[in-house]
C-alpha cells in the first residue's frame, strides 16, 4: 500500500500566523519518518487550490491511500474538509474524520448548535456577523470572543477576554473587521481538561490530560490561547504545562469520559480526536470544542495522552495504517 501524507502548504515564516500554519511540517516529517521505520512506501503531497495537480500526481505516484494531515487548503480553515471530500469522490481511504466531521467542528456556531440540540452542556454563547450589538448585551460576563471560523486558537488571548459592557462594545466590531464572524461564549473560570480518542471502528478513551494554570497571576485570565500554544516567548507558552493526574476522583474521571465519547460520536470522529472540557463552579462537565484530526507534532497533546497509554509515536501511527487496511 503506497501512502500520501497529504498535507496544507504553509504560510512562509513573517506571515499571519506562521508558527501554527508552519507546524504541520513537523506532523509531516515525524509520520513520514514512521511509515518508513514500518517498510511502509510513502511520499509527502502538499494540497492546495490547484486539484488537477494534485489529482495528476496522485495518478502518477500510484497512490492506494492517504494520511490526511491537511488543516487548512490556502490557510483558510473554512475549506478544512474540502480535502476530505475529495478523497471520499476518488473513494480513496485516508486517515482520520470525513469531510462532514471536519467542517461541522471547525465552524464554531454549528458546532455549539450540535451540541445545544443534543442535550450536551456547552457554554452558553451569541453569535456576531456584523451590526447591531444589542443580541450581546444580555451575556453574562466575563466572556470571550471567539473567531467562528478559526483553528488552533488564532484569534484568542488574553485581549479575547470582556469583563464589561463598554469593552465588549469597543472590542466586538475589531475583532470583526480583522476575523470576520464571532462568538461571544460565557467564560467558565474552571478546570480544563483535554480528552483524547483513539481507535476504529470504535474509539476508545485515552489517559484525561488537565491544564495546569497554578502559575498564572491573578491579572492573566486562565486559558490555552494563541501565544500558550505557539509563542516560544510568552509566559503563557511556559506555564499551560498538561498533567496527567495519577489520582482524580472516579466519578468526575467517568463523567470526563462519558461527555468526550458522548461528543465524539455525536460529530462522526474517526480514528481519533480531542475534547475540550471545563468544569464550572457547580462541578457540571461543559464541551469547549471538539477537535477533529488534532495536531500529531510529537509535542502535542494527543500524541502525548498515546504516550500515556503506552504508545510509541511509530505505535501510533503502525494504528493508523491499520485503520487505512481495514477500509481499503
Amino acid at each position: 500500500m503506497k501512502i500520501a501524507i497529504v498535507h496544507n502548504r504553509p504560510v512562509a515564516a513573517g506571515g499571519a500566523n506562521w508558527q501554527s500554519s508552519q507546524d504541520v511540517l513537523r506532523q509531516v516529517e515525524a509520520v513520514e519518518r514512521s511509515l518508513v521505520a514500518l517498510g511502509i512506501s510513502c511520499l509527502a503531497l502538499p494540497f492546495d487550490r490547484d486539484v488537477g495537480a494534485f489529482l495528476a500526481a496522485l495518478e502518477h505516484h500510484r497512490i492506494e491511500a492517504i494520511f490526511n494531515l491537511c488543516e487548512s487548503v490556502d490557510d483558510d480553515a473554512q475549506m478544512v474538509g474540502h480535502p476530505a471530500a475529495l478523497f471520499e469522490l476518488l473513494d480513496l481511504p485516508f486517515t482520520g474524520s470525513g469531510s462532514l466531521a471536519l467542517m461541522l467542528t471547525t465552524d464554531k456556531l454549528l458546532a455549539k448548535r450540535q451540541l445545544a440540540a443534543a442535550g450536551i452542556l456547552t457554554p452558553v454563547y451569541r453569535d456576531y456577523d456584523g451590526g447591531d450589538l444589542a443580541p450581546l448585551l444580555d451575556m453574562a460576563l466575563p466572556a470571550i470572543i471567539k473567531p467562528r471560523l478559526e483553528d488552533a486558537s488564532i484569534g484568542i488571548d488574553q485581549e479575547s477576554i470582556v469583563c464589561s459592557r463598554e469593552e465588549l462594545a469597543v472590542k466586538i466590531p475589531d475583532f470583526y473587521r480583522q476575523y470576520g464572524p464571532l462568538l461571544l461564549e460565557q467564560f467558565i473560570d474552571g478546570r480544563e481538561f483535554n480528552v483524547s480518542l483513539f481507535g476504529y471502528p470504535e474509539a476508545r478513551v485515552l489517559p484525561l490530560a488537565e491544564i495546569d494554570f497554578s502559575a498564572f497571576p491573578d491579572d492573566l485570565q486562565k486559558i490555552v490561547g494563541y501565544r500558550a500554544k505557539w509563542d516560544e516567548d510568552a509566559f503563557e507558552y511556559h506555564n499551560t504545562n498538561r498533567l496527567f493526574p495519577a489520582e482524580m476522583a472516579a466519578g468526575l474521571s467517568t463523567e470526563l469520559g462519558r461527555v468526550a465519547l458522548a461528543t465524539y460520536r455525536l460529530f462522526q470522529l474517526r480514528d481519533y480526536g480531542r475534547i475540550d472540557l471545563r468544569l464550572d463552579g457547580a462541578g457540571r462537565v461543559h464541551v469547549l470544542e471538539a477537535n477533529a484530526n488534532p495536531c500529531l507534532s510529537p509535542d502535542a497533546g494527543f500524541v502525548a495522552a498515546a504516550g500515556q497509554a503506552g504508545m510509541s509515536y511509530g505505535d501510533m501511527v503502525g494504528r493508523f495504517v491499520s485503520f487505512l487496511r481495514a477500509r481499503v
